[in-house]
Order: C-alpha cells, then sequence, then structure tokens
C-alpha cells in the first residue's frame, strides 16, 4: 500500500468510539523505510460525546486493534482526544509525530487547528522523549543474535527527529529526510537492506555505527542544552478551550431533571 492509497482506509474512522478528529500514518511508512510486507500502523484521535464520559460505564479512552484490510495487515490504535492531550502535554514525542504525519488519512480543519495549537506545546524536554526511546532500543539492539538492519534504523531515527525537534521545533520523523544534515552517508543502503525484514547486519561495520551514535547521543544533549523551545507549554488554556468545544460540537446535551 502507498502514499496514493492512505484514503482507502478513510472506512477504519467509522470503527471508533467516538467523533473522528484525525487518522495519519505512522510506523516504518512515515520513518521513511518500510518493507514490501510491512504492516500499517494507523494512529488517530476521537471525540466522546459528554454522555460517554458522566454514564456508569467508564469511558473508552483507547482503542488498539489489528485487522486485514484491504489485503493489508493495519495496526490502529487510537485515543480520545482528552487522553491524547494529557500525552502531548507530558513530553511525548510518539503523539506529536501522529500529529503532525504528513501521511494523512482523514484530517479537516479542526485536525489543522490542533496542530496549530500542538505548536505551543512543545517543550525541550521532549528531549527524555528520544533520548529514553534510543537507550531503549540500543539495548534491544545489544542483546541481538544476529543483529538486525532495522534495530539500528530505529535507533538513528529516533535520534535524528530529537536532534532536529529540539533545534529547530519541527516535528520531522522521515529518516531519508533527515539523514542528509548528519553526515550519514550510508543510511540509504542500510535502508535498502532492510527491504527483506531481519535483515542481519554486517557486523565489521559495528564499530563504525557505534561511533556515529555516540556523536549523535552527544548532539542530542547538547540540542537540549541550546534549544530554543520553551520550559512548560504555553498554551494549556487554549488546549483545553478546544478540548471543551470539541466535545459539546455537535452534541445536544442536556440534563433532565427527574420526578
Amino acid at each position: 500500500m502507498g502514499m496514493s492509497d492512505w484514503e482507502t482506509l478513510q472506512p477504519l474512522a467509522r470503527t471508533l468510539p467516538g467523533r473522528p478528529l484525525f487518522l495519519t500514518i505512522s510506523g516504518a511508512h512515515l520513518y521513511g523505510f518500510p518493507s514490501p510486507d510491512s504492516d500499517v500502523d494507523l494512529r488517530g484521535v476521537y471525540v466522546l460525546p459528554p454522555q460517554a464520559l458522566l454514564g456508569l460505564d467508564p469511558p473508552v479512552e483507547t482503542v488498539s486493534q489489528t485487522t486485514l484490510y484491504a489485503g493489508v495487515e493495519v495496526d490502529l490504535v487510537a485515543h480520545d482526544l482528552k487522553k491524547f492531550l494529557d500525552l502531548l502535554l507530558h513530553k511525548n514525542g510518539y503523539v506529536l509525530e501522529q500529529l503532525y504525519s504528513p501521511l494523512v488519512v482523514a484530517g479537516g480543519a479542526e485536525f489543522e487547528e490542533l496542530r496549530a495549537l500542538a505548536q505551543g506545546a512543545i517543550t525541550r524536554h521532549v528531549q527524555h522523549h528520544y533520548a529514553g526511546f534510543a537507550r531503549h532500543r540500543l539495548h534491544e539492539f545489544a542483546a541481538e543474535s544476529p543483529r538486525r538492519v532495522k534495530t539500528l534504523l530505529y535507533v538513528y531515527r529516533v535520534l535524528l527527529t530529537g536532534i532536529h525537534l529540539l533545534r529547530t521545533g519541527e516535528v520531522e520523523a522521515n529518516l531519508l529526510h533527515l539523514y542528509p544534515a548528519f553526515d550519514l552517508p550510508f543510511i540509504p543502503d542500510l535502508i535498502a537492506q532492510k527491504a527483506a525484514e531481519r535483515a542481519a547486519l554486517d557486523e565489521s561495520a559495528l564499530p563504525h555505527y557505534q561511533q556515529s551514535i555516540e556523536r549523535l547521543q552527544a548532539e542530542l544533549e547538547a540540542a537540549f542544552a541550546a534549544s530554543p523551545l520553551p520550559e512548560e507549554p504555553a498554551n494549556r488554556p487554549a488546549l483545553n478551550d478546544f478540548l471543551l468545544r470539541m466535545r459539546f460540537r455537535g452534541n445536544t446535551f442536556q440534563i433532565t431533571a427527574t420526578a
């Protein structure tokens, strides 16, 4: 499934428990290194009506399901808007990448408004997400036998996305767009190798990769120290207002007294 086919996934929005706000593509397709048999990571946000929050049953804040759709395995994860905003305000790079993914399955004016508002919620402390995720992937890489090209690409992708975000405030998750600015000419070759899922790494090049990763980890720390991004979200009240407007839009909600 290619970029021209993303809109064919729009019917999956009807499986969400609330009004869809957006659906975007994440995962390997967003990162610039999908394999022919890669599944599709579909991410989104929906808006529960007030009734769903006030009744006896707990609200469905997150849905996660894997389905075969149009011959492709689709991994769908979506959050209610409040859950998503809570994650956004707590230095979560995952939700930033989902929100600013250029691979849009479903969106609209409300989606674009949220994208504009969320710029004010990006802080320099998003560094903790990217540093921690890189460490996790490195531990995974060290434990592999044989080591996989795929895992190594994830390490580079995470570090480059974090450095670029801290320097510019721009969320860019595509490794092919990022690597030229970081003196990593071997990245396209690694991506070509990864086309065969679980492709083993040439161990003779491992010291070279380790050296470049250590350099990037230092660059991530330096980018954090020098980042122009704010310490705290600048527009929490505006996000709260957006949540309330979305919650009540299109709802004729009222409380009726009973005798």
